[in-house]
């Protein structure tokens, strides 16, 4: 089947025989993607407490913990650089119990199956005996049920008792009574309680805790290299060539203060080939060396030590520094094949995500310009992304939002409807390579075809076809090749979803007319008023025009309050909202994306709900993975759950300088420590749960990178704006 698919006969076909082929494509995507260790507990990000874990006690047994959490401890680490402290004096008639739960994020799908629990244990007095340790549990998840296994002593598992040094623990799982014919897969807990009675207080730390299958490990292939030691104003980024042999399990990274031993200070992913190592001092001198541990933790010494010494930074040098960690996710860190973005990392690692791969194309070109590849390079890329996208499941010319970077094939990662077109991740695709068509305009075999190769695409998309009806005043977001408009949602601003009828509007071979500007985006209709009023949970910007004043700043449009800041930045990354102004604002719309902006900043000010961590150094509310699910936060009480996220303040950089300035410094200076890391600041962070996300995310890392750019010479706009379709499109819809 030719898959560059023009679909004017292809839902017939495609009915009979989809079940099958995704069933064949799901099943090659199992078994290419990576699986991840199933590990319950290595490192910490935060110091205080761990927010995946459970603890309490009845007195008058004792068990240390503060809001119902167990303490971190840098003072012991099996692995660098923390560990879990379990403190408890278990008494008669009392009781205690902890658990710790798998952390669990997007994309973290295709777990490793274990046949064992296994974790180190360091038991620090030396009046503590072997029958004085906990007795131990797991349990199993399920969306019907949670069960618990039944208690085993811990003591039947330490074949060599001693204190103060780390023990290896190795439980097979089919100890565990009750669940012990559960796929490993299943397992979310594993708990430690009181087993027998003393008066004394207790102090253990727990780490590595995580599922195996027992398996020993082949020999070690050479050590990699330590390529560089690169030096910023409080951190140091090394990089090694990266790893992909299956039997290793970490890098282990070594520092060194100058005069000083080494002492170990953290482990990464090998396969990131990368680490950033944030000492929090400026102007100190580090050597480097790195090691690698196989999956029974035997260590493997490297060879290189290399040197770096930390120095201030100016505050453009900062902006090239967030810039180009912020790049590298698009860069070092896209799927391979395609060249495209990946959903969040760590994720899967072949599905791509169309929306993040067209900002990351952006990135890419702001990357070019700074310096951080070549020109060169970039071409290479784009050519790259260009072949596969000629070759990519289509749907009426648009793309889906997931797809497969070995194949092309639609992954319906948000569940059985979403196996087809996204009409708005095709947008913000499409923003990114209408972008590029005009920054690859030399003369050369290599940028011809990128030119080419984009402006048949872009030709190619049907945006007339996804009216769903002849006579239809909306675009809609989503088409089934099987099931057709099953998700039925219409497009109806005000979101982030502008973008969409632009171009749909631009488009020289399927455009829609100019005036579903005003009936779709700006629609007046009562359904596009209900399904403002319904997720804005107020009438304020129902008619999508609002007039309001929200902490002495006038809104002219939007619902509520503005809403998340992403709304006023996907769309706006290549389309330069200086040219949108229309009956409903008083001015253009960069000055209303401002006032949304400043209502953001004013809000985390103010901090109604007295949030930890809130202020002007400090702020930015919008859709980000949170403690407890992905969610987009707005500047309203009913929407705030102390949740930040980096990009929110300095993806607003055009609009606030300088309290985006202020928030960067603040985000790197000090919350560097837990936020900070490989590909720039982390997807988000809540201070009142003490937690922090495991995750870089596709939509977010780019328009930190792309809006900096934006504020600091207008180069993507630029570039966008000069494209001949999008001028026209300008002239004809926003004339004056």
């Amino acid at each position: 089947m030719n898959r560059k698919k023009d679909n004017k006969d292809y839902q017939t076909i495609f009915k009979l025989y989809f079940v099958l082929l995704l069933l064949s494509f799901y099943q090659w995507s199992v078994a290419s993607e990576k699986e991840y260790d199933p590990v319950f507990f290595d490192n910490s990000p935060t110091e205080g407490t761990y927010f995946y874990s459970k603890a309490g006690y009845q007195a008058p047994s004792y068990l240390q913990h503060s809001r119902n959490r167990l303490f971190v401890s840098s003072e012991q680490s099996f692995t660098p650089g923390n560990a879990l402290k379990l403190a408890y004096v278990s008494a008669d008639k009392g009781n205690w119990e902890a658990s710790v739960v798998y952390p669990d994020w997007r994309g973290k799908d295709f777990i490793k199956p274990g046949q064992y629990l296994d974790f180190r244990i360091y038991i620090e007095s030396k009046e503590t005996s072997v029958s004085e340790l906990p007795a131990i549990a797991i349990a199993k998840w399920t969306p019907e049920d949670t069960v618990k296994s039944t208690f085993i002593p811990l003591d039947r598992y330490i074949k060599n008792f001693k204190t103060g040094v780390w023990i290896p623990v190795h439980i097979p799982l089919s100890d565990f009574k009750n669940i012990h014919t559960t796929p490993s897969q299943d397992i979310k807990q594993v708990f430690f309680k009181q087993a027998s009675s003393s008066k004394k207080l207790h102090t253990l730390y727990l780490d590595q805790i995580e599922l195996s299958s027992g398996a020993s490990t082949e020999a070690m292939p050479a050590i990699p290299k330590l390529i560089q030691a690169k030096a910023y104003e409080r951190h140091v980024d090394l990089t090694w060539n990266p790893i992909t042999n299956p039997s290793v399990k970490y890098i282990k990274i070594y520092r060194a203060e100058q005069g000083q031993d080494f002492i170990p200070v953290g482990i990464q992913d090998p396969s990131r080939g990368r680490y950033s190592d944030y000492t929090g001092q400026t102007g100190t001198s580090y050597r480097y060396k790195i090691t690698v541990l196989d999956y029974q933790y035997n260590e493997f010494p490297g060879t290189e030590i290399l040197t770096a010494q930390t120095y201030p930074m100016t505050d453009e040098q900062l902006l090239d520094m967030i810039q180009e960690a912020s790049f590298r996710y698009y860069w070092d860190g896209a799927e391979s094949n395609s060249g495209l973005a990946l959903e969040n990392i760590p994720g899967r690692t072949s599905m791509i995500a169309a929306g993040a791969s067209g900002f990351g194309i952006m990135a890419i070109i702001a990357g070019a310009e700074r310096g951080f590849i070549t020109r060169e390079q970039a071409v290479e890329r784009l050519t790259k992304i260009v072949k596969y996208l000629q070759n990519a499941d289509r749907f009426h010319g648009a793309y889906a939002h997931f797809m497969d970077g070995e194949t092309g094939n639609v992954v319906p990662f948000f569940g059985k409807r979403d196996n087809g077109a996204d009409l708005v991740e095709t947008a913000f695709l499409f923003q990114g390579l209408l972008t590029a068509c005009q920054y690859f305009s030399k003369n050369t075999n290599d940028e011809k075809f990128i030119r080419e190769g984009i402006t048949t695409l872009w030709k190619d998309i049907e945006w007339d076809w996804f009216k769903k009806t002849k006579d239809s005043k909306y675009l809609y977001w989503h088409w089934s090749p099987d099931q057709e408009w099953v998700i039925n949602h219409p497009l109806i601003g005000w979101n982030e979803t502008m973008i969409t009828y632009l171009l749909a509007i631009a488009s020289p071979t399927h455009g829609v007319d100019k005036s579903m500007y005003y009936t779709g985006w700006a629609s007046q209709d009562q359904m596009a008023k209900d399904y403002r009023s319904n997720w804005g949970q107020t009438t304020d910007g129902s008619s999508y025009s609002n007039g309001n004043t929200y902490f002495g700043i006038k809104l002219d449009v939007g619902v509520s309050n503005g809403g998340p800041l992403f709304f006023i930045h996907y769309s706006y990354m290549g389309f330069n909202p200086h040219r949108i102004k229309d009956k409903y604002t008083e001015t253009d719309y960069f000055n209303t994306f401002r006032n949304m902006a400043l209502i953001n900043y004013r809000y985390c000010v103010e901090n109604p709900k007295k949030q930890q961590g809130y202020g002007s150094n400090c702020w930015g509310l919008t859709a980000s993975d949170d403690p407890w699910n992905y969610r987009a936060a707005e500047p309203t009480e009913h929407q705030d759950w102390g949740s930040l996220a980096p990009t929110g303040a300095l993806a607003s950089f055009p609009y606030t300088p300088d309290q985006s300035m202020a928030a960067l410094k603040n985000y790197y200076r000090n919350y560097g420590r837990f936020l900070w890391g490989e590909y720039g600041f982390k997807d988000a962070f809540n201070l009142n749960e003490n937690w922090c996300a495991n995750i870089y995310m596709g939509l977010n890392q780019a328009p930190v990178t792309v809006m900096i750019e934006n504020y600091r010479t207008g180069l993507i706009w630029d570039l966008f704006m000069s494209h001949p379709d999008i001028r026209k499109m300008v002239d004809e819809l926003f004339e004056k």
